[in-house]
Parts: C-alpha cells; structure tokens; sequence
C-alpha cells in the first residue's frame, strides 16, 4: 500500500521507479528523493478518451504525475483524508475530493443518470456532484478528502444502508443507489437533505460517509 496516513489530515507516499501516482494540483506538501512532479494530460489508465469525457462533463480536476523515487506528503486545505484500498472494483467519487491514486487505477466518468435514471441526476443535484461522477477501477489505492472524519459502512444484500446525500463521500463494490425522499414533498419545503431526501445504497460493498454535510 503506498499511502501511509501521518495523521488524519497528512498522508506519506512511497514513490518508486516504473509506478506512477497522480495528485490534484496543490497537495504536495513535502517530499524526499528524486520525485518529478509534472502536469497530466490523462490521469490514470483512462487515456485520451476518459480525459476528454472528464473535461466534457466538468469532472476534470487538474492532475499531476507523480514519479521517481522517493517519498511525498500529501495533504489540501486541512481536510480529512481517508485511504481506500481497490482489489479490482469500482470506486465512485467526486473529482474534487481525489487527493491521490496509484497509476494502476483507470479513471473515467459515469453519468448519473446511468444510475436511477432522473432520480439519479436529481440525486446529484442535491449531493452537490452534478450530472456526472469519477470511477476508478482496477487494483491501487486512493486517498480521498472529507470534512470531519469518515466512516466507513458495509453494504451487503438485505440489508440496505441509508444515508444522507450531502454526507456520501463515496462507495464501491456492487451497489446500486438510488434517492428517495423521507416526506411529502409538501413537507419538505425547510428541511435540511437529510430530513428530505435519503440515499439508499443496495448490494455488496461499502459506502463512505463523512461527518459533517459541509461541501469541499
């Protein structure tokens, strides 16, 4: 596993020769070795088309590449980092709170309406993520930011997990989601996400959720 969590805010990445890593632009806080940092036209093993569906649907957080041999510090504006381990599925998140990813990931963009058809757009409305998120799939690890700490919750079948759209930070595995709303829709009006709409997240995985529904 090449992040190694300092603390809750600061992560360390060993980085070595023939294995790449990407940063967002602006997380490196420190580094040791011969480490060259230079903008990434792609991100990942997505290639020239996944960056271009990235760009299209606004999911194109400025990347750079990471290599050489050494070991950085990775760490944005103070946020938590949580560290998620991929052993050959899906992780769904939103570009900006990518802080880092091994080179073995293959990025790409999924519409959400692919998931729960109008319900998932208006699912991304209210979560904040827009019409479209970030997969990473494949076998790597990834650092991810939340606000006030994240917990990580087991989905499995039967046993549906609920959560409140502004808190998702992201999920993985074989889940399918969809938005549901708590109230009436007259009763709605006032209340916070939570109160209004739920997330229910369905089959065999995990879903991260952060403390607080403060967006990046």
């Amino acid at each position: 596993m090449p992040f190694r969590e300092i603390n809750s805010k600061v992560v360390e990445a060993a980085v070595v020769p023939g294995r790449r890593l990407f940063s967002q632009r602006g997380a490196m806080l420190a580094y040791r070795g011969e480490v060259a940092f230079t903008p990434s036209t792609t991100g990942g093993q997505g290639g020239l088309r996944s960056m271009i569906g990235r760009r299209v649907a606004g999911e194109d957080t400025p990347l750079m590449t990471v290599e050489g041999s050494g070991t950085v510090l990775f760490g944005h504006g103070g946020h938590h980092i949580q560290v998620i381990d991929l052993s050959g599925d899906t992780l769904y998140v939103e570009a900006d709170r990518l802080l880092a990813f091994e080179g073995t990931l293959e990025q790409g963009t999924m519409f959400l309406g692919s998931q729960g058809g109008v319900m998932g757009m208006v699912r991304g409305q209210v979560s904040g993520q827009g019409l479209f998120t970030t997969t990473l799939k494949g076998h790597g690890s990834v650092a991810v930011m939340a606000h006030g700490g994240v917990i990580e919750i087991p989905v499995t079948p039967r046993r549906p997990v609920h959560v409140d759209p502004q808190a998702y930070v992201a999920h993985h595995g074989e889940v399918r989601n969809k938005l549901s709303t708590a109230l009436g829709w007259r009763d709605m009006v006032g209340r916070g996400s939570g109160e209004a709409f739920q997330l229910e997240l369905s089959g065999s995985g995990a879903v991260f959720v952060q403390a607080s529904e403060e967006k990046l």
